[in-house]
């Protein structure tokens, strides 16, 4: 895919598409932040989700993404939009959605001045983890996962392989393995499942890199992710795992760590939206700090 798209100045939007890779991922993939969602792999495999459409804050300013879930919100990866956009964004927007520290520091005294207000959102915060730590699981903290990951070992023969567009098959078949296991006919939630599996469609053509796990010869378990914060940080957007095989999710968790080039310092793994259990689960892993974001609302009308 060698085509490459504008992206339209606001206040006109366009729908995201792959033929906007070559424009959005270089831009991207410097923000020195390293939010989870601001990759192109990101935000286009959950385009249909949040309905995502994107415009951009001058010919050469940074994007501008507007979203929906229950409520219509806009995102800003690049930079602060100036007063006459934020004015006109939070008329057909609710709110601001993952406001970086970097975008915040640079503009959070004005923003007070203007009658938006910045709120802190815990339950979006990404866990960063040292890649160090996680590679040997040394000390107390890391003595259960060690174990577990000792347990798997002894139990099968296993083998790490790069996740390549010839193994993707194999890959599909632990996601969809992992989709019965989690029952999500239930609930009528597939969880995110769709964008997993296209994440596997569009291996050859997203910027995205990983690795598949074998247990005894057969498909046990993938990791998925790309590189952010100027090569900083590695953040992982798929982890599935067939949960018959005891101790799977933390040996693949060490052996991606170990794997990983040592310039990433950090293992960014996403946020846990709120649920209580993801997130005391992503807290036995000790995590080194959080890509922190915050969210804004206008409450007094003083543009």
């Amino acid at each position: 895919m060698n085509e490459t798209m504008s992206v339209p100045c606001y206040p006109d939007f366009v729908p995201l598409s792959l033929e906007l890779m070559n424009t959005l991922h270089p831009r991207l993939s410097l923000t020195a932040d390293g939010v989870s969602e601001f990759t192109f792999s990101c935000l286009y495999l959950f385009r249909n989700r949040y309905n995502y459409q994107i415009s951009r804050n001058g010919p050469n300013g940074g994007f501008i993404i507007s979203g929906k879930q229950q409520e219509k919100f806009f995102m800003t990866p690049c930079e602060s939009p100036d007063r006459d956009i934020l004015e006109s964004l939070f008329n057909t927007h609710d709110y601001w959605k993952n406001i970086s520290e970097t975008i915040l520091e640079s503009s959070q005294a004005q923003l007070a001045e203007w009658g938006i207000t910045i709120t802190e959102d815990r339950n979006n915060f990404d866990y960063l983890y040292s890649r160090d730590e996680l590679a040997k699981l040394s000390g107390k903290k890391f003595h259960k996962k060690k174990n577990l990951v000792n347990q798997f070992q002894h139990a099968y023969t296993h083998e790490q392989r790069p996740l390549t567009k010839e193994l993707v098959p194999q890959a599909m078949e632990i996601l969809d393995q992992w989709r019965q296991d989690k029952a999500f006919s239930q609930t009528g939630n597939d969880g995110d499942y769709w964008a997993a599996k296209e994440a596997l469609d569009l291996l050859d053509i997203l910027p995205l890199r990983g690795y598949i796990y074998f247990a005894d010869g057969k498909p046990a378990a993938y990791c998925l992710g790309e590189s952010v914060a100027k090569g900083k940080m590695f953040t992982i957007h798929f982890e599935k795992a067939i949960d018959h095989y005891k101790g799977i999710y933390q040996f693949m968790n060490q052996a991606f760590a170990i794997a990983l080039p040592r310039f990433f310092t950090y293992i960014n793994r996403e946020q846990d939206l709120g649920d209580e259990g993801l997130r005391q689960a992503k807290m036995t892993y000790r995590p080194s700090g959080f890509v922190q974001k915050y969210s804004a609302r206008r409450t007094t009308c003083i543009f």
